[in-house]
C-alpha cells in the first residue's frame, strides 16, 4: 500500500510540465488529485481547459481527480 493511498493532493500548475507529472504520479500512487491550472499562456494571455485534460487522463488510468 502506498503512503499516498486515499490521501488528497492539491496540485497547482498541474496542466502541463512538472505540475502535470506530479499530479499523474500522485494519482498513480493512489492519491485523489485536485488538478488546478489557470490555463493561461506564460505571458498571461489566453485561457484553455488544460486542467480538464489532465483530469481525464488520470480518470482513464483508473484514478480519481477533479
Amino acid at each position: 500500500m502506498s503512503r499516498l493511498q486515499d490521501r488528497i493532493a492539491v496540485v497547482t500548475g498541474a496542466g502541463r510540465g512538472i505540475g502535470r507529472e506530479i499530479a499523474l504520479l500522485m494519482a498513480s500512487q493512489g492519491a485523489k488529485v485536485v488538478v488546478n491550472d489557470l490555463g493561461a499562456n506564460t505571458d498571461g494571455t489566453g485561457s484553455t481547459m488544460i486542467a480538464d485534460e489532465v483530469v481525464a487522463e488520470i480518470r482513464a488510468a483508473g484514478g480519481e481527480a477533479v
